[in-house]
């Protein structure tokens, strides 16, 4: 982990739970003089207190660690506001529907925030029968590449893994998707409106400044 509980966090998860010192000190067995300590960070404490100490303030360890405990009141989220982490070691790819803390080789990763496309990372959406044919135009070498691209609707997120060497591009069933997101390894996540245009199919586009005068043309025309 790359940090570890505070007396800050403690003391707030303790308040918020309508605890005394000597309350929580009761449910973890030692005294309410530890608890004092952690609070005021003269101490910390041990290891195997930290899934107690979650335990009595029903979250997890990890939440616990992070200081930021997670509440997700709809589970059914609308999928347009997924969150993808991306581990800065390994390249691995997390998506989440709602809040969540998550760790991968110790680092506690934070949601990757979308920008808009731009003249290096030029996207080319098609519609090729039933599908959306989707191509980044990137290199794809060893040290630079696009890691995945994904389309979601409302209901889904459909996603596909790259690897460098390989084709930066993918075909995702047009059924319900309204945007289109993909991630370099270096600049990371990208995001596209899917605007289809008053014949219903999606445009091509070739740069940031032309596809922005395409939606914004698409925009007036449909209202």
């Amino acid at each position: 982990m790359n940090q570890y509980v505070t007396g800050t966090t403690i003391k707030t998860l303790r308040e918020k739970h309508h605890l005394t010192q000597a309350e929580l000190a009761e449910k973890l067995c030692v005294s309410d003089k530890t608890i004092s300590k952690w609070e005021t960070a003269k101490g910390y404490p041990d290891i195997s207190l930290l899934e107690p100490l979650a335990k009595a303030f029903n979250i997890s360890v990890s939440e616990l660690l992070s200081g930021n405990a997670v509440s997700n009141g709809n589970v059914s989220a609308n999928m347009l506001r997924s969150k993808f982490y991306v581990c800065p070691v390994c390249g691995n790819s997390f998506h989440c529907m709602g809040e969540a803390v998550i760790h991968c080789h110790g680092v506690q990763l934070m949601p990757s925030q979308p920008e808009e496309t731009d003249e290096h990372h030029k996207i080319f959406i098609e519609g090729v029968e039933d599908d959306y044919y989707v191509r980044i135009e990137h290199d794809m070498t060893k040290e630079h590449y696009i890691s995945f691209i994904a389309a979601l609707s409302p209901d889904r997120v459909q996603m596909v893994k790259l690897y460098p060497e390989g084709a930066a591009e993918a075909r995702f069933p047009t059924r319900g998707v309204k945007k289109i997101l993909f991630y370099c390894n270096r600049d990371g996540l990208f995001s596209i409106n899917v605007i289809k245009s008053v014949h219903g199919r999606p445009g091509s586009y070739d740069d940031a400044g032309e596809r922005r005068q395409l939606e914004a043309a698409a925009k007036m025309i449909l209202g």
